[in-house]
């Protein structure tokens, strides 16, 4: 982002700890997509994003609090139910219910454009980027698209929207974190965030009449307990830390290189043939990451 622009993220190296939270959100959440397909065998979609997120926001509150943190003020539990309906109550629940319907590969695609709906919706604000940031979206971007190509893709109407609802929630949500929509410090913020987004979650779920009930099989308890500690409490900190302290396109990079980690672990750990195209259309996608990084350097 230029500083002209009146940004507040400088262009300068990146920090152990920023790089540390990219790592987590590139490797966690691009592993995240196979295990809520695990959990969505004993799960409603909807009650599995609740109970992930109320667990671990309540978790993480509870430990802040023991450390002596303050109680998060009404306009920051304000604030944190706002996000935390765009980003989760939509964000997540919508991928949730597309993955009922919709090929995988197909909610990789639309979760790619989330960079480039943060830039336009940074637009609103004032912050426009630079070339070198757009030139880099957009070749990660196209490398994604090549990525889904020859898949198959398929999907109801139903799942489409969803995902498109939850993906321009998600982005949304990321932006008024950064503007104007302060959450409490620190990790206390991310515990309401969670907390809030949540309960719209559970909400949603009693609305649609989903069954609450706890399913016995081993491997979605496992599916479930990840997805609260690693995807939650561990990634969805990490990302909230990242849009405190860079950019949003450099945040969301992480739609760019999840498509690169799910295709890594298929091969790995499920055994699956990828092909030549598909190789070159991961080495396409990891040139936009390049650029991004190159761009925020300068």
């Amino acid at each position: 982002m230029n500083r002209t622009s009146s940004t507040p993220f400088p262009s300068r190296a990146l920090s152990p700890l920023v790089v540390s939270c990219l790592a987590v959100t590139w490797l966690v959440w691009g592993s995240t997509y196979l295990v809520i397909r695990f959990a969505l065998v004993g799960f409603a979609p909807y009650f599995l994003m609740a109970t992930r997120f109320v667990v671990a926001g309540g978790l993480l509150l509870v430990w802040q609090l023991t450390r002596g943190a303050a109680m998060p003020t009404v306009r920051e539990w304000r604030n944190a139910i706002i996000v935390g309906t765009l980003m989760l109550g939509g964000g997540m629940g919508g991928v949730a219910y597309a993955e009922q319907t919709i090929a995988s590969g197909l909610v990789v695609a639309f979760i790619a454009v989330m960079p480039l709906l943060l830039v336009v919706i940074n637009l609103a604000f004032g912050i426009h980027p630079q070339r070198s940031e757009v030139l880099a979206v957009v070749v990660g971007l196209g490398g994604v698209l090549m990525l889904t190509q020859g898949q198959g893709l398929h999907g109801s109407p139903a799942g489409l929207i969803a995902i498109m609802v939850g993906t321009t929630g998600w982005a949304l949500g990321s932006v008024l974190a950064q503007r104007g929509f302060a959450l409490a410090p620190g990790a206390t913020g991310f515990a309401t965030e969670m907390l809030g987004g949540g309960l719209v979650l559970l909400l949603i779920s009693a609305l649609r009449g989903e069954p609450w009930h706890w399913p016995g099989q081993t491997g979605v308890w496992l599916a479930w307990l990840y997805l609260v500690v690693f995807g939650s409490l561990i990634a969805f900190s990490a990302y909230m830390l990242l849009l405190a302290r860079t950019s949003a396109s450099l945040a969301a990079s992480y739609s760019l290189v999840n498509p690169v980690v799910a295709l890594l672990l298929g091969v790995t750990l499920g055994a699956e043939t990828v092909s030549s195209w598909e190789w070159l259309s991961s080495g396409v996608v990891m040139i936009g990451v390049v650029l991004l990084f190159a761009g925020r350097r300068r």
